[in-house]
């Protein structure tokens, strides 16, 4: 019986079960649920010793950046070089070929390890991951294989935008569909270069202005497809696509406010010599639109309760006013001064965010007894 009744309790972490258990006894005291209930509920938590499922994440991510290391350092290494070219002394189409083949023998046992293991998605995401790894060397070489010596590699990109997206719909998988949102920002970068001639500007927009409007397109079909209905079957392109659409805000809203704060520094200017004639105050409404754009994402984020957006707009919020401290007052004040100022502005946000997490506990806490 002991046995029963633990293996039905819910792990949680200390401070995550001590918020669920204030907000029990809170209802048990407003009369929401009488005493057995609550006790039932208090009895069915139990903390958890141990975060597995994050040290399983970060593990994972740590393996990934260590394979990562590992093959740039065998690239890196002259005498493994010549080896892997001995080894891989075939023509350019063979190397395709065999990379496609990897590629697809790795996807297709990461499948089968989500359908044997569907409780362990950082193992299987992990797989895939290599498996993306593969199928991009796949193109590259597809790449060797058909350069006529135009220099046109965008295709490359774009081949590898449409083969991650696909797949990562088809699976599903939201890290290869990332894959496919990264591989389409390169192809759209590389493509307009080339198109310009690879000069600065294509349209009169320099590099980060051509992602402004990227990371604009790809965040706003990402927050509206995570706000619009969807009814379809899980086994449709829409419900798959709208299962992306998380991922694809976040890449979104990623492109948009980097570009906007290099924007902000830079302006629309390509060229380094024109740029250091501007004064500062010539680029000041870049600086407008960066946060004006940021106070949209808190505002849009707090009426529909959304996390990302709220996040994102007062990361950036804070990082365009500090970079405009940065600019306008570094040569005109003193250091000491300068820093002292930095210290009481970090100081002030954070007495802020301490008194809003005691609001919060406070408001967890049960009413103090009459």
């Amino acid at each position: 019986m002991a046995e029963q009744q633990s293996a039905s309790r819910v792990s949680l972490a200390k401070k995550h079960h001590g918020i669920v258990s204030r907000v029990i006894e809170r209802w048990r005291q407003n009369g929401v649920v009488d005493e057995p209930t609550a006790a039932k509920l208090s009895d069915s938590l139990a903390i958890a010793s141990f975060d597995w499922q994050r040290t399983a994440r970060y593990a994972f991510i740590v393996s990934i950046f260590c394979l990562v290391i590992a093959v740039g350092s065998v690239l890196a290494d002259e005498v493994l070089m010549k080896l892997l070219m001995r080894i891989f002394n075939a023509p350019a189409f063979v190397k395709c070929a065999f990379f496609a083949a990897v590629s697809a023998a790795i996807f297709r046992y990461g499948l089968f390890l989500r359908k044997r293991y569907p409780h362990r998605p950082y193992g299987n995401e992990s797989v895939f991951f290599l498996g993306v790894l593969a199928l991009a060397a796949s193109v590259y070489f597809l790449g060797v294989a058909i350069d006529t010596g135009s220099g046109h590699y965008s295709v490359l990109f774009l081949i590898a935008s449409v083969l991650y997206a696909l797949l990562g719909l088809w699976f599903p998988s939201k890290l290869v569909w990332v894959f496919g949102l990264v591989s389409l920002g390169a192809w759209m970068g590389t493509e307009t270069g080339y198109v310009s001639g690879y000069g600065m500007y294509f349209l009169g927009m320099n590099y980060p202005l051509r992602f402004v409007f990227f990371g604009a397109a790809l965040a706003v079909v990402g927050i509206a497809g995570q706000h619009s209905p969807s009814t379809a079957s899980p086994s449709t392109l829409r419900e798959r696509l709208h299962l992306m659409s998380a991922q694809t805000k976040v890449i979104g809203l990623l492109n948009l406010f980097v570009a906007l704060w290099i924007m902000s520094i830079f302006g629309n200017y390509g060229d380094m010599s024109h740029w250091q004639k501007v004064k500062q105050y010539e680029l000041l409404h870049w600086s407008v639109i960066f946060g004006g754009v940021a106070i949209a994402a808190v505002w849009y984020g707090l009426k529909h309760d959304d996390g990302v957006l709220r996040g994102f707009g007062l990361t950036f919020l804070f990082i365009n006013l500090y970079t405009r401290f940065f600019e306008y007052f570094w040569d005109s004040i003193h250091k000491a001064a300068f820093f002292a100022i930095l210290a009481v502005s970090f100081w002030y946000l954070g007495s802020k965010a301490e008194a809003i997490w005691h609001l919060g506990q406070r408001e967890l806490r049960p009413a103090d007894a009459q």
